[in-house]
């Protein structure tokens, strides 16, 4: 099979004329987009030729720019005051700079790959054959990842293994998405056979057999290859290296650290400046901006205690809407009246002082917006993960959780539940998950709402919604819409938030219906309906999502790759 790549970034200025295929032998100074090479590589006819500098170059492998996730905006799970994104506007194209550095930097990160493999595979290198093998692992590993990651997003996109010459390089076209898969899948194969299962505690974020297992599952889930997501689910779950933290509320605080349900993160630090502003997340009692924070649609879809969608549980009281629910909502969103990071949180209009936890004084409440008009403008506030050192720079430096064991055991039960294979595995995998929310045993069936129902209808619906609730903000509700064919339901639909302080009073407080005036209905995919309470006057829209399904479930190809090669053809309605 003819395999080949689209030269990168060919054209970065007017004034920057470049000739490239791809090749380590070149260097160009003035084209810093054409970052092909590491740094840490000297030159290629010398380099990779001992266990030092493949290091070296393998651990260029995993910077943060090759592993980006995707953000909780693109999502009906989040609200950033009255904005949109590309996404969820229907706006994207090709000139998006998100669809260019995704592209880029994938194939930064497999040509660089692709060097290791090269030169491990046609030299003659002083070093064992154990070596050479789990190196080809890594590097293989990370570019089934980075292939993984084109196809969900692109679609059929160009494949390569090897240098090209420059000729071919300006005119190669797309690979089928099928035949890109099969290379995917032989790669992680080979990473699975020659990684080890752990490192050393001085190596941390390297690829192991297990995340190479878990990473298959996912892109194999994605792809409805229902059997290949089983087997490589079940074979990760089967090594007994992986388990569930008992806390799922501690599990994702910087202080907690690296447990064994983390399977692969991406290590972030201040002192190494790498980190995020936190400063938008954080409510503004400790001096963030609560710009950004959890939308109503995900606190709504929470089940209540009895494992009933909150429209139909008797359980569910609007004027105490975080009583008698899931504990994984108040794990992720702050409940009201509830301490946090030194004080009481309340959005409520008519509280307008507020407990300083640390003083024990009473102090002007910011987080209400009548107090403070840039409070959040629905009254949430993002909880999961956020913790004390957030708030002492306004940094967040917590380790990246890119893949963990929860996810693998829904992973799990959901491809058995396409394939309609239902059994006790089905039960147990699921039911795990959501015991330990509760920090009881999956087989204390009385302690937590345990699922017993094998109908695979109900147990479809039932798994999507408690990936929603287990993995909030860890960027796989997106891509989870987007395989679900649900993206057009859920980001067609406004977002809403609060009225403003004095009507706010006027037809909400006063008439006894802080917070919600009922229970919204929930549809079977756990979407809400809350157009009847703003019709009603009792809330207001804050946007007007879009998605365009014609062409949204895949991604443009970037207009400057388009543009300057006559096969690289665009995907369809762009």
């Amino acid at each position: 099979m003819r395999i080949s790549i689209k030269v990168l970034n060919l054209i970065q200025m007017k004034s920057c004329k470049i000739f490239l295929a791809l090749s380590m032998s070149l260097a160009f100074p003035g084209c810093s987009d054409l970052d092909l090479n590491p740094l840490s590589e000297g030159s290629s006819e010398n380099w990779n030729s001992n266990d030092v500098e493949i290091n070296m170059s393998l651990n260029d492998l995993y910077k943060s720019a090759f592993w980006p996730v995707d953000i909780p905006d693109w999502t009906d799970d989040w609200i950033n005051r009255e904005a949109l994104t590309p996404i969820t506007s229907a706006t994207i194209n090709g000139e998006w700079s998100t669809v260019a550095s995704r592209w880029t930097n994938y194939y930064r990160a497999i040509s660089r790959a692709n060097i290791i493999i090269n030169n491990l595979e046609s030299r003659e290198i002083a070093i064992t054959e154990a070596s050479k093998q789990r190196y080809l692992a890594e590097a293989r590993f990370v570019r089934a990842y980075q292939y993984a990651q084109l196809v969900s997003y692109f679609g059929d996109v160009v494949l390569y293994t090897s240098v090209i010459p420059l000729e071919e390089a300006y005119a190669t076209a797309r690979t089928k998405k099928e035949d890109v898969m099969r290379l995917v899948y032989e790669d992680f194969d080979f990473a699975i056979e020659h990684l080890p299962l752990s490192y050393a505690s001085s190596e941390p974020g390297r690829a192991t057999k297990g995340a190479a297992m878990a990473f298959k599952c996912r892109i194999a889930l994605y792809n409805e290859d229902w059997i290949v997501a089983k087997d490589a689910a079940k074979k990760c779950m089967d090594l007994g290296v992986y388990k569930l933290y008992p806390d799922f509320g501690e599990l994702f605080l910087s202080k907690t650290g690296k447990v064994d349900e983390i399977i692969y993160s991406v290590p972030r630090s201040t002192a190494l400046g790498v980190s995020r502003n936190a400063r938008g997340y954080l409510p503004r009692n400790v001096g963030g901006y609560c710009q950004y924070g959890p939308s109503w649609y995900l606190w709504v879809s929470f089940l209540c205690s009895d494992g009933l969608p909150i429209d139909e549980s008797p359980l569910f009281d609007p004027r105490k809407p975080f009583e008698n629910r899931d504990p994984r909502c108040s794990y992720t969103i702050v409940p009201f009246q509830s301490a946090f990071l030194g004080f009481i949180y309340q959005p409520h209009p008519d509280s307008t002082t507020v407990l300083n936890l640390s003083t024990g004084k009473y102090q002007s409440n910011n987080d209400t917006r009548s107090v403070q008009q840039f409070a959040s403008f629905n009254g949430l506030a993002l909880k999961k993960g956020v913790d004390e050192t957030w708030v002492d720079d306004y940094l967040d430096d917590s380790d990246i959780i890119m893949m963990r064991y929860a996810d693998v055991l829904l992973m799990y039960a959901e491809a058995k539940v396409e394939l309609g294979e239902i059994d006790d595995s089905v039960l147990e995998a699921i039911n795990s998950v959501r015991a330990r929310a509760y920090k009881v045993a999956h087989t204390d069936v009385a302690a937590y709402p345990a699922v017993s129902d094998k109908d695979q209808a109900s147990l479809r619906k039932l798994i999507r919604i408690e990936r929603r609730m287990e993995l909030a903000f860890e960027g796989t509700r997106y891509m989870d819409l987007i395989r679900w064919k649900l993206a057009e339901k859920a980001l067609n639909k406004p977002n809403y938030g609060l009225l403003d302080a004095a009507e706010l009073r006027e037809r909400v407080v006063n008439k006894g219906l802080w917070f919600l005036p009922s229970a919204p209905p929930v549809d079977e995919d756990g979407i809400a309906d809350f157009s009847e309470f703003a019709r009603l006057g009792y809330i207001k829209q804050l946007t007007d999502g879009r998605f365009d399904a014609s062409k949204q479930y895949l991604w443009p190809i970037p207009s400057k790759e388009v543009l300057i090669n006559p096969n690289m053809k665009q995907n369809p309605n762009y």
